[in-house]
């Protein structure tokens, strides 16, 4: 356990982001004595093809209130349309102010090049908030941080204008298991709006057919992180336990954040032997 814990929070635009992208890696911190928040920048209320608005929006509250108490961390939902968030002024005060409110050691966020307009826009307003965290005059009855956290980037696959480059490759076979259980939480997105979406027609009923069709459909995103930068686990890992991670998550660090050195790598990623 932490003597002293990290506080790590996580900024998705949508209650089941944070678990998508980084739920395994949210689970190791919490193993391990730290502290973790997941914010959804919006509500949801527009992921289903036949509800939405408050009902779905309650109802993806409740879903990531579950994900949330089994993965150990806390969360926050924004009051903000699903696919109607803007990098306004007003948004981004919101975010400094939840950064401000946990005093993080590190932020973490989808990058800002990305197929969904609420992806990019959380992105950006969480870059727009670095460094505003820092200074008295904004906000300034939300006493501001005495330094600027470490800021990472969640994995995707997109190339343009750049492709993402892995800085943190962490092996989550030990909460596989768990983060396919987070996943299952959000049901109206894993069997019903994504497999509608994705033109999916074999979404089982009953609970544990549930969480092993999650797992065929989603354990391979991170089969194929682990093949895609080997070579980075390899030199965080070592050679031998680098070559058999078989699942796994990973981060790019943004220039915007405090800078990550090699004297604080391993407290603030405390997955690796030094």
């Amino acid at each position: 356990m932490a003597t002293d814990p990290l506080r790590i929070i996580v900024f998705g635009a949508h209650p089941d982001d944070c678990d998508f992208k980084v739920g395994g890696i949210a689970r190791l911190y919490v193993k391990k004595g730290h502290r973790v928040k997941f914010v959804s920048v919006t509500s949801g209320n527009s992921g289903h093809f036949a509800i939405g608005g408050a009902p779905l929006a309650t109802r993806r509250r409740a879903e990531m209130a579950a994900a949330a108490r089994l993965a150990g961390v806390e969360f926050e939902i924004f009051d903000i349309n699903d696919g109607a968030l803007e990098p306004t002024l007003a948004n981004r005060l919101m975010v400094i102010r939840a950064i401000r409110e946990f005093a993080p050691d590190i932020v973490i966020t989808h990058r800002p090049n990305d197929y969904h307009p609420d992806h990019r826009y959380t992105s950006v307003l969480v870059q727009d908030a670095s460094y505003m965290v820092t200074v008295p005059n904004v906000l300034p009855l939300t006493p501001h941080l005495a330094a600027n956290p470490v800021v990472a980037y969640m994995s995707d696959d997109f190339k343009k204008p750049s492709a993402f480059t892995a800085d943190v490759v962490v092996d989550i076979e030990p909460v596989l298991a768990d983060r396919m259980k987070m996943l299952a939480c959000h049901e109206s997105q894993m069997f019903e709006w994504l497999p509608y979406n994705w033109g999916l027609t074999d979404v089982p009923s009953d609970a544990a057919a549930r969480l092993k069709w999650v797992t065929s459909q989603f354990a391979p995103d991170n089969v194929a992180i682990a093949r895609r930068f080997r070579a980075t686990l390899r030199k965080l890992y070592g050679p031998a336990r680098g070559a058999r991670v078989k699942y796994a998550e990973a981060l790019e660090f943004c220039e915007y954040g405090a800078p990550v050195t090699k004297k604080n790598f391993h407290t603030l990623f405390p997955f690796f032997k030094k």
